[in-house]
């Protein structure tokens, strides 16, 4: 029989007992209250042992709940710190690639604005060339139209003849 049924059989026995007359005490039949406390004195060491083991199985179970719970919060922190050092690392190297597009860019407009300007410096000098060639050209053949119309055309010291063709 359990403990608690042990005790409920135990005050039952005493509230039906016969009371002592003006007193608060009652008269209950010792040898049958020595064997119920007897019963429930041998069956309490067992059911102290049963308690004490499902008290340490639970704490057994809370202990490994708790360690399961350390666990997954440590993995879910070393998680959260690489999936931030990742981010981290992500938004540093798309800032390092701006910052090397942005280089770049400038230096590719500084590159066109070099050769815009070597261009633009050698076409002068072409046509300065020119401009001197045609100029010397023109004073060439007025100067061979005048010798002609003056009926001959000799070169000068300072004249260099015209290359055969």
């Amino acid at each position: 029989m359990d403990p608690l049924d042990r005790i409920d059989e135990i005050i039952a026995m005493v509230e039906s007992a016969r009371s002592v007359p003006m007193s608060r005490n009652c008269m209950v039949d010792r040898g049958e209250m020595i064997g119920v406390l007897d019963e429930l004195r041998a069956d309490l060491p067992a059911e102290l042992r049963k308690a004490a083991a499902l008290l340490e199985e639970r704490d057994n179970i809370l202990d490994a709940g708790q360690r399961e719970a350390d666990r997954i919060i440590n993995e879910g922190e070393r998680e959260h710190h690489r999936l931030v050092a990742m981010h981290e690392i992500t938004v540093s190297a798309e800032h390092e690639g701006n910052r090397i597009i942005s280089e770049a860019r400038a230096e590719a407009q500084r590159l066109r604005e070099e050769v815009d300007d070597y261009v633009d410096t050698a076409l002068a000098n072409f046509e300065q060339f020119l401009t001197r060639a045609l100029a010397s050209i023109e004073r060439g053949r007025d100067k061979m139209h005048a010798l002609r119309e003056i009926g001959q055309f000799v070169p000068g010291e300072d004249e260099r003849p015209l290359p055969s063709l």
